[in-house]
């Protein structure tokens, strides 16, 4: 890889305020927060698109605890986030992971990515949610015959699977939240789980109850042992039952939620304090190990963390605070309401 330093011919440094590492909801909201404070944010992220896990794995579930909002959905919040920090300019490079982060000032970062593109930025924000997520592949024999066509590790269409004949597998939130989220598109849903309890939100729980009690889908307890069809086709699934028989199910379509392998990739390189596979924060800035460098949601632990989107929220509003102070040294920082502040009002476009 060239060096933008001493090799002429390499391209520049793209020069920011602040990098964000994560295109999430957590990393949206970093730059509305920066923003308000007169920090230029620029994103990166490795997916092809905005809105991380949200827009990757489950764009159209519901998600029903942003105060205010009774009810949205992960592709919806994240439309929502990009109009909110449209007034700030944010710039994007996607489909690029950020594989080095150096310290050559105080403040300042020196970041490259996969690609060779080198930022330079006064703070840096990891905001990249639980680092890298690979769905786990079942112990099913045959499985890898059907996957991406018939058999799908996320619902990123549910129209994709209206009137079919509808298999999930597994008994925790993501399976559960999609019988009920399905239950009225598919022609019919089996749901097949090893035993009789299930880790999901028991309100949850309790509807799928009561649509096998309905006769409205069905229940298995038991195993998937192996798929038949041709071509990628699904046509059914052979299922072992708890009491050792071996049944048929016809399904043409398969979910199996068996949960996610997280890695925490590169960010273990950057030398900042690790607790496991999440990086350690202050609570007062969210700030890492090195100053300057801060880590919002999902990738970060401190004691009393709840990893929901709105604590991610409040994260970032208490990191702006505190990197301004690195992006403005001399400038006093003045805590001001969007409700009243004609400033911040004129910056948003609203006043």
């Amino acid at each position: 890889m060239t060096d933008p330093l001493t090799d002429p011919t390499a391209t520049a440094p793209i020069k920011t305020d602040a990098l964000i590492i994560g295109a999430g909801p957590c990393g949206l909201f970093a730059v509305f927060e920066l923003g308000l404070l007169d920090i230029k944010a620029h994103v990166v992220d490795v997916l092809p698109k905005v809105g991380g896990q949200c827009a990757e794995l489950y764009p159209e579930k519901p998600i029903y605890d942003i105060p205010a909002v009774p009810r949205i959905t992960a592709q919806g919040l994240v439309d929502a986030l990009m109009e909110q920090i449209a007034p700030f300019g944010p710039v994007f490079t996607l489909g690029e992971m950020v594989e080095t982060v150096e310290k050559i000032g105080d403040p300042g970062f020196r970041c490259t990515t996969d690609r060779g593109t080198v930022f330079e930025a006064k703070v840096v924000v990891i905001a990249a949610g639980g680092g890298s997520f690979q769905p786990k592949r079942p112990p099913i024999k045959g499985i890898e015959a059907f996957e991406d066509s018939s058999v799908f590790y996320a619902v990123r269409k549910m129209e994709a699977f209206r009137d079919k004949r509808l298999m999930i597998v597994g008994g925790g939130d993501s399976a559960l939240d999609w019988v009920v989220n399905l239950h009225p598109i598919a022609h019919r849903i089996t749901l097949v789980h090893r035993r009789d309890e299930f880790r999901a939100a028991p309100a949850t729980v309790d509807k799928m109850r009561a649509l096998v009690a309905d006769r409205k889908m069905d229940l298995i307890i038991g195993q998937v042992m192996d798929l038949a069809g041709e071509g990628g086709a699904l046509e059914a699934a052979l299922v072992k039952t708890a009491d050792g028989r071996m049944i048929e199910v016809l399904c043409e379509a398969m979910l199996p939620f068996f949960g996610l392998t997280m890695k925490l990739g590169p960010v273990a390189s950057w030398g900042v304090a690790l607790d496991g596979n999440l990086v350690k924060v202050d609570t007062e800035k969210f700030e890492t190990s090195v100053p300057g460098l801060f880590a919002i949601g999902d990738i970060n632990t401190y004691p009393g963390k709840l990893k929901l989107i709105l604590s991610g929220f409040h994260e970032g509003a208490l990191m702006a605070q505190a990197a301004a102070r690195y992006v403005f040294p001399e400038k006093r920082v003045v805590f001001q309401y969007t409700t009243s502040s004609t400033s911040l009002q004129k910056k948003l476009g609203v006043s």
